[in-house]
């Protein structure tokens, strides 16, 4: 007879809400890769979602400010005013989309925005349409609120956006919510104006569904593609539209956690209940450097991008000459998202096979020491997400491994 695991001794069992989800594979994969890399492995990591730059000066003296100021007790519940002014500023200038200040709402990174909204909405057995692939806190979100997430398959073919007819297909009596995301994580997709327009033709046809849009990658797009918001496109949609932003990429903010969204008075009243009974306010420091960040000079926002766009072409170049990936140009974000399927079948030198998407990222990880994600990680396989947010130096360097380790192959 087995002895009893130290759970089964406690005699905890986890609940059900959570029984399916897993810490994320993202996370699992950078934390093996630190540990190789700990133990004197040469190791480049390029699964980090977020940006190597480092916050502007002057956004940290907002918070050296406030520090100084004393400002560093609770504030409101869901924003302090002057960050909901900010914000509201924010989306009149930049997306032709007003709200009032009891239509926005302030949290710790725009993850607790969206679950927030889902645990506010969602009763057992809602359904939210997600596009695939997607990021992976959606589908876990929307499990965790006990609801149902409906994943449309997008192919590279199609841009890896979402088609009207799709959409109205997946709608059913149940369907809740609809999640959109652009640019996307993980495939740099974007959705223009054009490309908007139809999905919400079909959503004006079904008046019982939300849309809620994640713009989190708003400033980070190439070439000469526009950014717009749907709320903007459709005024007659924004009273069922959330849409959701923050400062995390575009002002390398990450580690600082503020998350905003606009979006209908009820829903943002509904947020702040789950919100008080969670973290209660974001921090007070956070929310005055945010407020500097919305409020300051945007012009490093361009030079910031330019450098992103140069390492993108970099990375698309790279990897489109290796025999057997293919990799879509993005329109946005700093990830490229490649098909591996050209690999699959074939053995490392060790009599390995190389049969999914993550065994080709192990074989990366193990043989060539570079740490990418499998799009299995975000619901679409067989493709592989690189985070090109590092520098150039490291991105040729990783480029060269790839392409050594794929010719290795038999």
């Amino acid at each position: 007879m087995n002895a009893p695991t130290p759970v089964e001794e406690a005699g905890f069992a986890p609940a059900s809400r959570i029984a399916r989800i897993d810490v994320s594979e993202i996370v699992r994969i950078g934390a093996r890769a630190q540990a190789l890399k700990r133990e004197g492995e040469p190791i480049i990591i390029l699964g980090a979602g977020e940006p190597d730059f480092d916050t502007p000066d002057f956004v940290k003296q907002g918070a050296v400010d406030a520090i100084m100021a004393g400002d560093t007790k609770y504030t409101a519940l869901d924003g302090t005013p002057a960050l909901k002014q900010a914000i509201q500023a924010k989306f009149a200038r930049e997306n032709n989309v007003d709200y009032a200040l009891d239509e926005i709402t302030v949290a710790t990174g725009a993850k607790q925005i969206l679950f927030n909204a889902m645990m506010a909405s969602l009763n057992a057995g809602d359904e939210v349409v997600i596009p695939t692939p997607y990021w992976t806190s959606y589908s876990d979100i929307v499990q965790i609120a006990e609801g149902v997430p409906v994943l449309v398959t997008c192919t590279a073919e199609a841009g890896f956006r979402l088609k009207a007819e799709q959409l109205e297909q997946a709608i059913t009596p149940k369907t809740k919510w609809v999640l959109l995301n652009s640019p996307s994580n993980p495939s740099g997709a974007a959705y223009s104006e054009a490309d908007y327009r139809p999905l919400l033709d079909v959503l004006l046809r079904h008046p019982q569904v939300m849309l809620l849009v994640d713009d989190m990658y708003e400033h980070i797009t190439y070439d000469d593609f526009r950014f717009v918001t749907p709320a903007a496109i459709e005024p007659r949609l924004k009273n069922r539209t959330l849409t959701v932003n923050g400062v995390s990429k575009a002002y390398a903010m990450t580690g600082w956690r503020i998350g905003y969204a606009g979006g209908p008075k009820a829903l943002i009243k509904a947020m702040a209940v789950v919100q008080s009974q969670a973290t209660s306010c974001p921090s007070s420091v956070s929310q005055a450097a945010s407020v500097a960040a919305l409020n300051g000079d945007q012009s490093f926002l361009q030079e910031r991008k330019a450098s992103f766009q140069r390492r993108r072409d970099l990375v698309v170049a790279g990897l489109n000459v290796i025999e057997g990936i293919t990799c879509r140009v993005p329109e946005g974000a700093f990830y490229t998202f490649s098909s591996c399927a050209g690999l699959l079948g074939r053995k490392t030198a060790d009599g390995r096979t190389i049969a999914t998407d993550s065994d080709f990222c192990n074989y990366l990880l193990t043989d060539a020491h570079v740490a990418v994600v499998p799009g299995s990680a975000f619901g679409l396989s067989p493709f592989f997400r690189i985070s090109y947010a590092t520098s150039e130096a490291e991105l040729t360097e990783a480029l060269s491994r790839i392409a050594g380790a794929c010719e290795a192959l038999t």
